[in-house]
């Protein structure tokens, strides 16, 4: 979890336990809050000291329960501001990936020049329409998402219009485990690796791939993508992070620049897809 997040969430808690020590009524032990809230007493504990998320309704309760019910606005704004930084598969996929998919094509469609670095798979905005289903699928299975799979890839396709407007650059790094990960058929891969081929020298892509025998002054790790200097979105098993403050987006274009040191481009980027592609028997 994030720095920022965290300190986010700690500020909060102590303006929760403001507001109970200073309760109306007379100061209220941690005890007797949990009791007209008939939670655990845990609860209150965790929720003053950050180390749990609220809930509107838990704010809510918490302003009425300390007889502040006019702050709940306040609370919940706070609550509002710092989620935006984190946004938890469970929640975004709660009515699948086509939502998600839309959300990232306003994103992108109001950005002229991604930054992107992947680690474990292609590109969104460089995949075919069947890699792309494989995908949605496992990830469906894993979060235990509604099964949108046709509408998402639909909306995916639709992102990859953006590399036919004119000024639009996308600035794309990967790992070559991802030309090699199994996460689809051979035949699904091989089309894969096809259409990366294709798209190398292609005026709006500037594809670079990082050998696996490439010195690294940084390991490959999570996958992400910065939008013209103004937004980074970073991809974890249990949620996007975004974050938009300055310092940690330079830090994000560091990353990228310290990983395009050791990239391939063009011909020598096409020479590692091919090989690739030449072991692939279908």
């Amino acid at each position: 979890m994030g720095t920022d997040y965290q300190r986010a969430r700690e500020e909060l808690g102590r303006r929760l336990r403001e507001l109970r020590v200073e309760c109306p009524d007379g100061r209220l032990t941690g005890v007797q809050l949990a009791q007209r809230l008939g939670w655990q007493q845990s609860k209150v504990s965790k929720l003053e000291n950050g180390r749990q998320t609220p809930t509107d309704a838990d704010l809510r309760a918490w302003a009425g329960a300390t007889g502040q019910p006019a702050v709940s606005a306040e609370l919940c704004a706070r609550l509002k501001g710092f989620e935006s930084q984190i946004r938890s598969w469970q929640r975004q996929l709660a009515a699948g990936h086509r939502p998600v998919q839309d959300t990232w094509n306003t994103l992108v469609a109001e950005s002229r020049t991604l930054h992107m670095w992947e680690s474990s798979t292609v590109s969104g905005m460089l995949q075919t329409a069947d890699y792309a289903r494989n995908i949605f699928e496992r990830y469906a299975e894993m979060h235990r998402s509604p099964r949108d799979t046709e509408e998402a890839v639909r909306a995916r396709m639709k992102r990859q219009e953006w590399l036919y407007r004119p000024g639009r650059q996308l600035r794309l790094l990967m790992w070559e485990g991802v030309l090699w990960a199994r996460v689809c058929p051979r035949d699904v891969l091989a089309a894969q690796l096809d259409r990366l081929l294709g798209v190398v020298g292609m005026g709006t892509v500037h594809l670079g791939i990082v050998p696996l025998d490439a010195a690294l002054r940084l390991p490959p790790a999570n996958a992400f993508c910065v939008l013209d200097d103004r937004l980074a979105v970073v991809e974890d098993w249990h949620a996007e992070l975004w974050l938009d403050d300055a310092e940690t987006i330079a830090l994000y274009r560091r990353v990228w620049d310290t990983f395009a040191e050791a990239a391939v481009f063009g011909a020598e980027a096409q020479q590692v897809i091919a090989r690739v592609r030449r072991s692939i028997k279908v």
